[in-house]
């Protein structure tokens, strides 16, 4: 293991994400009501009902728009995915967020060299992510060929971990 992944897989580190403070000891829902980088993604969990799913046992492994990412659609996009005739788009696209397990920087990164600069994640919505690298960033691509930068990796929760990203990841 290198000098610069070996302080990853400390679980019992909090981390500071949108301002608070990211207890291992809370589920992700508990987590992220108390991020203001993460409001937008919080209203949209609660407006597809996916509150009770994220409170589960997992684990997930979550990729987290910001609020700056949401903000980056196209104008309107997010006041209509909230809209309750568009529930089952709103949950096909935050469920395209999240991975079944506890893929944390290490695991990602092994993945990445196992598939010869790629791994392929299959999403909670049937889905595939790419990840690979640019650089020291990790990128997770989309079917429709957007990429997100991690922007804060291994974010760990009770049940499972959050990575924040920079983009909203769209289905195909």
């Amino acid at each position: 293991m290198s000098s610069s992944t070996s302080t990853m897989g400390n679980m019992g580190a909090t981390k500071m994400v949108g301002g608070a403070a990211m207890y291992p000891s809370k589920d992700i829902i508990d987590n992220a009501v108390n991020s203001k980088d993460h409001t937008t993604l919080v209203a949209a969990v609660k407006a597809a009902g996916l509150v009770d799913t994220l409170k589960g046992n997992g684990p997930f492994t979550v990729f987290a728009p910001t609020n700056t990412a949401f903000s980056a659609l196209p104008a309107g996009t997010v006041d209509t995915l909230l809209k309750p005739e568009n529930k089952g788009t709103l949950t096909s696209v935050l469920t395209y967020h999240v991975v079944p397990g506890r893929v944390d920087a290490a695991a990602l990164a092994q993945q990445i060299k196992a598939g010869g600069g790629k791994a392929m994640l299959k999403t909670a919505s049937g889905g595939t992510l790419t990840a690979s690298m640019r650089g020291s960033d990790v990128l997770i691509t989309d079917s429709k060929g957007g990429a997100a930068i991690v922007t804060t990796s291994d974010v760990y929760q009770s049940n499972g971990v959050i990575h924040v990203v920079d983009k909203v990841l769209l289905p195909g």
